[in-house]
């Protein structure tokens, strides 16, 4: 199964999506489009029947891009596009205008040979908004009823074939979330069997003679005479009021009482269909998802209760990964290692280079990757878990107050929270933001988010100096990131952005629901994955770039054979920049200059330099702690702890992975990406040093 992800670009301004110049590739198969508001699950969907693997979440925001797929099913073999969700085909953000673009065209070849149009039984009303419209186009569609689990826990009961029934359309209940679409894939094969429709509804829901001159057939004529002047007040002219150049049904061609009209009509429509359709139990009142919410959005216990989970959260992520950790690292470092040793002097290699470069730098480069999946493993499905849930949207209003208080974008935390598993996606999913300066600034600022790949070092570094308050520490650099994000937001909002407007956050809040472990299984392992192949070269590379670095000898062989080396001249020539911090050591600086490639090679670099093995566990550091320990209170003069806090600050707000840098220069370009690198040096250099310097007088 194959699946790719298309980004149309405008070249004049950051954004992903442009002025709506995409296209649907084709490859002779039929082209089914998914399309469906935020949070009705439409990229589940899409992963259940592609077998891909796109990220899916209980919040908006999680397609910002069309993911394309296979859709192989029965007699079915389609090609399937996963559209970015939309509330309406009146876009606005560059997500929804790239939906709006696919779906209403001018060349009715270029259109979907079927659309599947994904709605929630519990929010029935609200999510047919969209469906409505689209349904006023000349595409074939089905309708595919998701969430009828929730609906029933609220006492709603929906008639699929009644809705049907009122609609036109075919209407299939399906449970993406475990993996249940039967049906969906007969129904689409019929909806290819039968002629694309002229209009399948329009706004009136009139079923007028041609020529009629009422006001929705007089929406049609004159949308359609502004379309195609060709075009007569009869025949099709009546029916293609929602055609290319009219998203909205044909209202672009009215006044603006109108247009009023055609919507009042439009929600006339889904009213009349949702009451045919849908039945309640009981009298309605507020379920446990309004009863948690007035704790969980409260402008007091919300922002208490987000911190209280996020601490649970990095303290499980600390605790429970560190004995597979020792495991996967006895097992490298032990078995793997002597293994990979005795093969060498069985061919007569050993103690040569090449054992160096495959035991010290290879080998070692993995052995320190999986170390790091128990980690990385954990703190996915933890996210995961409160993004299905439907507590991350909530999330985001709480911490929504906080960056308004301080002239920030309200929708800039969707992908900033991104930004805490990895920087890379969230750099992507800025696209979520209507503004294009309001995307620029929210990528310069997703670099101070701390991701995942600083979680090992945390960890390491902590578990050295600060022992059992080592989760607390840890804690407290993804307290002080939120910090360094608002901090550098008003620095640039002063200076560089003084013209930004701000926004108010538009967020749907998703009902609670019970997490679904196959969903979880699947986020997680994609995530994981996409670490994995992102970090993999990068990492293993990084680790034997250093080797080689550090076996060639420049000048003087030093008594520490390393740092005498080019990895070590290059080290101590840095060095001194961090004096004022108090971790002036080349160790530091070579450690910090690998983390330019990916913050995951600290550790290793700091075992290859301190000639010791990694710790098998990263909560009991060993030799490579004591090291460290050594180094730290020579450079600070005695003041460790100091100059340890200072460290960890600077590793938290210096330049990202050389990954998220390329990101950033695809978003917004190579001259702001140097600014941002500008910006994230000076701002974490500034930070730490007066951690350094206040925390000596007061220690």
């Amino acid at each position: 199964m194959t699946t790719t992800t298309r980004t149309v670009t405008r070249p004049s301004v950051p954004s992903c999506h442009g002025d709506g110049g995409g296209e649907i590739v084709r490859d002779g198969r039929p082209v089914v489009a998914l399309v469906g508001s935020p949070n009705v699950g439409k990229s589940s969907v899409f992963n259940t029947v592609t077998g891909a693997r796109r990220s899916v979440g209980n919040w908006a925001g999680t397609s910002v891009e069309v993911g394309s797929g296979s859709w192989r099913s029965g007699g079915l073999d389609a090609a399937v596009v996963d559209l970015p969700g939309a509330y309406s085909l009146d876009p606005l953000s560059p997500d929804e205008e790239l939906t709006r673009d696919l779906l209403v065209r001018p060349d009715r070849a270029e259109l979907p040979d079927v659309v599947v149009v994904v709605v929630s039984a519990a929010d029935l009303a609200r999510t047919l908004y969209l469906a409505a419209q689209v349904l006023e186009q000349p595409l074939r569609v089905v309708l595919a009823v998701t969430m009828g689990d929730v609906a029933t826990r609220r006492g709603i009961d929906v008639d699929h074939a009644a809705l049907s029934l009122a609609l036109g359309v075919p209407v299939v209940a399906i449970d993406p979330r475990r993996g249940r679409v039967d049906g969906l894939a007969e129904a689409v094969e019929e909806a290819l069997r039968t002629p694309v429709p002229a209009r399948s509804l329009r706004p009136c829901g009139c079923d007028c003679a041609p020529g009629c001159s009422c006001t929705c057939c007089a929406a049609g004529a004159t949308a359609d005479a502004k379309a195609d002047p060709t075009a007569g007040p009869a025949g099709d002219a009546a029916h293609l009021a929602g055609d290319a150049a009219h998203p909205d049904g044909g209202a672009d061609g009215l006044d603006g009482d109108d247009e009023l009209a055609v919507a009042d009509r439009r929600f006339a429509r889904i009213a009349a269909a949702v009451e045919v359709a849908t039945s309640r139990r009981g009298s309605a009142r507020a379920d446990w998802t309004d009863r948690v919410d007035r704790v969980a959005t409260h402008p007091v216990a919300g922002p208490l209760l987000f911190l209280s989970v996020m601490w649970a959260v990095f303290q499980l992520t600390t605790r429970v990964a560190a004995p597979v950790q020792g495991f996967l690292d006895d097992l490298v470092s032990g078995p793997v290692s002597d293994g990979a040793r005795w093969l060498l002097s069985a061919v007569g290699l050993g103690g040569s280079w090449v054992e160096g470069l495959v035991v010290d730098g290879v080998i070692a480069g993995v052995g320190m990757l999986l170390t790091f999946v128990p980690l990385m493993a954990i703190m996915f499905a933890l996210l995961a878990l409160l993004e299905d849930s439907g507590y991350m949207a909530r999330a985001a209003v709480v911490t929504d107050r906080v960056m308004r208080a301080v002239g920030l974008p309200g929708r800039a935390f969707l992908p900033l929270v991104v930004g805490f598993g990895c920087n890379v996606p969230a750099v992507s999913a800025t696209r979520v933001l209507p503004d294009a300066r309001q995307r620029l600034l929210t990528v310069l600022l997703v670099p101070f988010t701390s991701c995942s790949a600083r979680l090992t070092v945390y960890v390491l570094v902590a578990s050295t100096f600060f022992g059992a308050h080592a989760g607390d520490v840890v804690f407290g650099m993804y307290v002080l990131s939120i910090v360094l994000v608002v901090v550098a937001g008003l620095l640039l909002r002063t200076t560089l952005l003084r013209s930004l407007g701000q926004e108010d956050l538009v967020l749907d809040l998703p009902r609670y629901q019970r997490p679904a472990l196959r969903l979880l299984g699947a986020v997680t392992w994609t995530r994981l994955s996409a670490f994995l192949r992102t970090a993999g070269g990068i990492i293993v590379a990084t680790v034997v770039v250093v080797w080689a670095l550090s076996a060639i000898q420049i000048g003087e062989r030093a008594q520490e054979p390393v740092r005498s080396s080019a990895y070590g001249r290059l080290s101590t020539a840095i060095a001194p920049v961090f004096t004022p911090a108090g971790f002036g050591d080349w160790h530091a600086a070579g450690a910090l200059t690998v983390g330019f490639v990916a913050k995951e090679a600290v550790v290793s670099s700091w075992a290859q330099t301190y000639a010791t093995a990694e710790p098998a566990d990263l909560h009991q550091p060993g030799g490579l702690g004591a090291s460290l320990r050594g180094d730290f209170e020579r450079s600070s003069g005695g003041h460790t702890t100091a100059a340890v806090l200072a460290f960890l600050v600077f590793l938290l707000g210096y330049t990202p992975c050389a990954a998220t840098l390329a990101a950033q220069r695809r978003e917004i370009g190579g001259r702001w990406t140097l600014v941002g690198v500008g910006l994230q040096l000076g701002l974490a250099w500034s930070v730490a040093v007066a951690v350094f310097q206040v925390g000596r007088l007061i220690a």
